[in-house]
């Protein structure tokens, strides 16, 4: 359904964009700001794609929502593991081989199918295929996700991961010691030159993207790691790619790891978004989930700990 707006300008404003952000506290700026690129603002009967012109009284603005374009997509009644829910957002634990949008080779059986029978006013928020999507996790990697149920929270949450205030930390299990206890990997990463499959560590002036990846020894289990993860930005596979580049690849990851078995069936990489702390779009409360890690990673663990304390006791 089409959405309309009829205003008119009451005193000396600001620009554009600023004004309709007042009047339509609904609409977040960045939102509106789309709006009049796509030429859906008229200003006294003629279209402006202008965000900063300013508006003066008397001004007459229409603005028009187009209405959410029809989705391909179907809900699938797939089980949620729901951390935290209201009507702005919902976190979710979610476990490994559940791919989270659908893409080539998974056109159905993902995340967003099993959103939009759990959210039925999903579609349109934040584009077609990826409804209510900010971020992602590969499908093999466990944990906390966020998803925007409204379009404000869906601007929200996608300004705080651009400006690094929403914090996501991860747990994962690596090849190796590693001599310092804690430490930053700055390195750009970009599409893999060769296997477009892959990401890879590419210069900036190749088409890499910066990328900043904090670490923190959790618990050392001999020739192992768990290390304490914390994302700066959020690249395609930073994780996995940082960790294989500095020697300690993920253990259990089929694309960057050492392909060596741990004698543990793990459904792919040992890596777990194990917290995530980010600020609700409407109250601005600090909203802090937790993240059971999966059985098969704790089993990871006890068995790493186990064979650990034979080699000390050896």
């Amino acid at each position: 359904m089409v959405s309309e707006f009829n205003l008119q300008v009451q005193a000396n404003s600001e620009r554009l964009d600023r004004y309709l952000s007042q009047e339509l506290p609904d609409l977040s700026r960045s939102r509106i700001q789309q709006l009049i690129e796509q030429g859906n603002v008229q200003l006294n009967g003629t279209v402006c794609t202008s965000k900063k012109i300013n508006v003066k009284v008397g001004d007459r603005i229409y603005l028009e929502i187009p209405a959410a374009q029809p989705h391909q997509l179907q809900a699938e009644a797939i089980a949620l593991d729901i951390l935290y829910e209201d009507d702005q957002i919902i976190i979710l634990n979610k476990p490994a081989g559940l791919v989270v949008h659908p893409a080539p080779g998974h056109p159905d059986g993902t995340l967003v199918n099993a959103l939009l029978a759990h959210c039925p006013n999903l579609p349109g928020i934040g584009g077609v295929q990826r409804p209510g999507i900010v971020h992602r996790l590969d499908k093999d990697t466990t944990g906390a996700i966020a998803i925007a149920k409204t379009d404000i929270a869906y601007q929200h949450l996608q300004a705080q991961l651009q400006a690094k205030t929403a914090r996501r930390e991860y747990l994962g299990v690596v090849y190796g010691a590693p001599k310092t206890e804690s430490g930053t990997i700055d390195l750009p990463v970009g599409r893999h030159r060769q296997d477009r499959k892959k990401m890879a560590v590419v210069p900036i002036e190749e088409g890499g993207r910066n990328a900043v990846t904090h670490w923190q020894i959790q618990e050392r289990l001999g020739n192992y790691t768990l290390i304490h993860f914390q994302l700066e930005t959020g690249r395609t596979h930073q994780i996995r790619v940082h960790s294989a580049k500095i020697g300690h690849p993920i253990v259990g990851d089929p694309v960057y790891g050492s392909g060596r078995s741990v004698g543990v069936n793990l459904p792919g990489q040992a890596l777990h978004a194990w917290r995530l702390k980010l600020q609700h779009p409407l109250s601005a409360n600090l909203i802090e989930v937790t993240a059971p890690p999966p059985p098969t990673f704790l089993k990871l663990l006890e068995v790493l700990r186990r064979r650990a304390d034979i080699g000390h006791g050896a």
